[in-house]
C-alpha cells in the first residue's frame, strides 16, 4: 500500500478499534491492514497502537497522528468532491452528531426525507448529549445547542430552543405552585446531570432583565432529558427541559409549566463543521434539507 492507503488503514483501525472490523469496512483482509499499519509504524519510527488479542488502542503518538490524519483524509475527500463540481451526486456516508432527543424528534424526520431524495446517501447518526470531537471522530457536522465556545468551527443557526420549568399537577397540588423565583426554595428538583462533566446543569431563569442561574437542592439527578420529563410526570419535583421534550406531556395535561414569565431567552441551535473543511455534496444537501427548519424557526 502507498502512503495514503496506509493512513486510511490506520485511521479506520483507530475508529473501529480493531483490524477485523476495519478490514470489513475497507474490503480487505485483517492481515493486510495489520501489515500496512506495521509498515507505517516502521516508516514513522513510532508505535501507533497498543495491541491485544481482541482489540487495539491508540498510543499517545497514535492519538496525535489520528487527529492530523482525519484532517488530511477529509481534505482529500473534499478535494474529490470539489473537483467533481456542484453537480456531483450526493453519495457516501453523512456522519452527524446530535443531542439524543433533538436528533430523534426534530432531526431524524429531516434526514429521512434527505435519504429518500438521495438513494445513494448513507447515514451515520450518533445521538449523545455530550460533545463530540468532529475532527477526531471523522464527522461531517454536528448539531449544537446554546452559544458556541469553539471558535475553530463554522456554524449555521438552524433553530431555537426554549427552556420550560414543569411539574405534574399532582405535585403542584401537594406542594403548591411557585409564583416567584423565591418560591423555588421550598420545592424538590429533578436536575440534569451533564454526561460530559458529571456536574448538574443549573436552571436558567429570567429575573427582570437578567438571566440568573439557580442550583436547586435536588431529589433526583438524571442524565437524559426524557428521563427528567418522566420523573416530573411521576411527581418527583420540578424539572427544566427544552420545550419540545415536554410538549407531549404538556399537551395531555401530564405536566404544567410554571413561572412562564421567567422563561430565559431561547437558546440557538446550530449545525457546525470544521472550519478547514470544504463542503462535499452530502453536506450541502444537508444544509438545504435544514433550510425549512431554519425558516420556520425564524418566523416563530
Amino acid at each position: 500500500m502507498n502512503g495514503l492507503q496506509q493512513l486510511m488503514a490506520f485511521a479506520q483501525t483507530a475508529r473501529r478499534g480493531g483490524f477485523a472490523a476495519a478490514a470489513r469496512d475497507l474490503g480487505g483482509a485483517p492481515s493486510t491492514l495489520a501489515k500496512s499499519v506495521a509498515r507505517l509504524e516502521v516508516s514513522l519510527g513510532v508505535k501507533l497502537f497498543h495491541r491485544t488479542t481482541r482489540q487495539v488502542s491508540l498510543t499517545p503518538d497514535g492519538e496525535r497522528l489520528f487527529r492530523r490524519c482525519e484532517r488530511i483524509l477529509a481534505e482529500v475527500e473534499d478535494l474529490h468532491a470539489e473537483a467533481a463540481g456542484t453537480r456531483a451526486a450526493v453519495t457516501g456516508t453523512l456522519r452527524l452528531d446530535a443531542p439524543v432527543t433533538y436528533g430523534r424528534l426534530i432531526l431524524m424526520p429531516v434526514l429521512a426525507e434527505l435519504m429518500q431524495a438521495h438513494p445513494a446517501l448513507d447515514l451515520d447518526l450518533r445521538l449523545q448529549d455530550g460533545y463530540a470531537d468532529l475532527v477526531r471522530d471523522g464527522l461531517d457536522a454536528a448539531i449544537r445547542v446554546g452559544e458556541l465556545r469553539d471558535s475553530t468551527l463554522v456554524a449555521r443557526r438552524i433553530d431555537w430552543q426554549d427552556l420550560v420549568l414543569v411539574a405534574s399537577p399532582a405535585y403542584l397540588e401537594a406542594r403548591g405552585r411557585p409564583e416567584r423565583l423565591e418560591d423555588l426554595a421550598g420545592h424538590a428538583a429533578v436536575v440534569f446531570r451533564m454526561p460530559s462533566s458529571g456536574r448538574h446543569r443549573p436552571w436558567q431563569l429570567k429575573s427582570g432583565r437578567r438571566v440568573v442561574e439557580l442550583h436547586p437542592p435536588h431529589r433526583a439527578q438524571v442524565s437524559d432529558g426524557d428521563g427528567i420529563v418522566a420523573a416530573a410526570v411521576m411527581g418527583l419535583g420540578l424539572g427544566q427541559v427544552p420545550d419540545f421534550m415536554a410538549a407531549d406531556a404538556l399537551a395531555r395535561g401530564a405536566l404544567v409549566e410554571v413561572l412562564r414569565p421567567h422563561r430565559p431567552p431561547p437558546m440557538p441551535v446550530s449545525v457546525v463543521m470544521p472550519s478547514s473543511r470544504l463542503q462535499p455534496p452530502r453536506v450541502r444537501a444537508l444544509f438545504e434539507a435544514l433550510e425549512p427548519l431554519r425558516q420556520r424557526a425564524a418566523r416563530a
